[in-house]
């Protein structure tokens, strides 16, 4: 049972990701709607971190064959790509640095945070 309670959450979640995003005037991701909704209710402990813990350990451990449809599907468009290997080299290594940067960043500021809560 426990199973199905984590999968409920992280479905309904999701669910209620896309019906806010279907309602929102802007153009809004729902999987990072989700991920805000899940930070919210892990920061105000309406759930906890064990609620969700097997399963989202599970989605992890097995997250790049979720990308095996997306891959496959490039290659239906290699001649485009092709023709514009130029600016698509250039956008994925600029992203990429972004993304490096960001995530050294994020990294940095957590450290900070969490000695700066164990000095209290």
């Amino acid at each position: 049972m426990k199973i199905l309670q984590q999968i409920g959450i992280l479905f309904g979640l999701c669910w209620l990701s896309q019906v806010i995003e279907a309602i929102l005037p802007v153009t809004f991701p729902a999987g990072v709607i989700g991920l805000i909704l899940l930070l919210i209710l892990l920061l105000l402990r309406l759930i906890r971190v064990d609620h969700v813990r097997e399963k989202s350990d599970f989605l992890l451990t097995n997250l790049p064959f979720f990308f095996i449809p997306a891959a496959a599907g490039i290659m239906n468009y290699a001649d485009l790509i092709m023709a514009n290997g130029v600016a698509f080299v250039t956008v994925c290594v600029v992203s990429l640095i972004v993304t490096f940067a960001a995530t050294a960043w994020a990294v940095q500021l957590t450290i900070k945070l969490m000695e700066r809560g164990k000095k209290r």
